[in-house]
C-alpha cells in the first residue's frame, strides 16, 4: 500500500520531473542504451497500447495507463545516475 501512495504522489509531482527527465536525455553519465531502451518503450506503448481495462469504461480505463507511465518514470529515475539524483533529491 505505502507504494500505490508513493506513486500517487509521483504523479501529481511530475511537473517538477521534467527538468530531470530533460537532463536524463542529455548527459553524458546516462548510457545510451538506457536512454534508447526508454524512448522505445514509451513510444511502443503509445503506438501499442494494451489496455487491461478499455478506455470507455467511466474514465476506470485511464487508471492501467496512468499506472504504467508512472511505473516507467519511477524505474527511469532508479536507472538514473547518482549525481542527476542528487541534483534533483531523488
Amino acid at each position: 500500500m505505502k507504494r500505490l501512495w508513493k506513486r500517487v504522489r509521483f504523479l501529481f509531482t511530475f511537473h517538477r520531473s521534467i527538468p530531470f527527465f530533460k537532463d536524463f536525455f542529455t548527459s553524458k553519465d546516462v548510457a545510451n542504451t538506457k536512454k534508447l531502451f526508454f524512448v522505445l518503450l514509451i513510444l511502443g506503448y503509445f503506438i501499442f497500447p494494451f489496455d487491461m481495462i478499455p478506455d470507455v469504461i467511466l474514465g476506470f480505463g485511464l487508471i492501467d495507463d496512468v499506472s504504467i507511465a508512472v511505473f516507467l518514470l519511477q524505474w527511469m529515475v532508479k536507472m538514473a545516475p547518482e549525481a542527476i539524483k542528487e541534483k534533483y533529491s531523488f
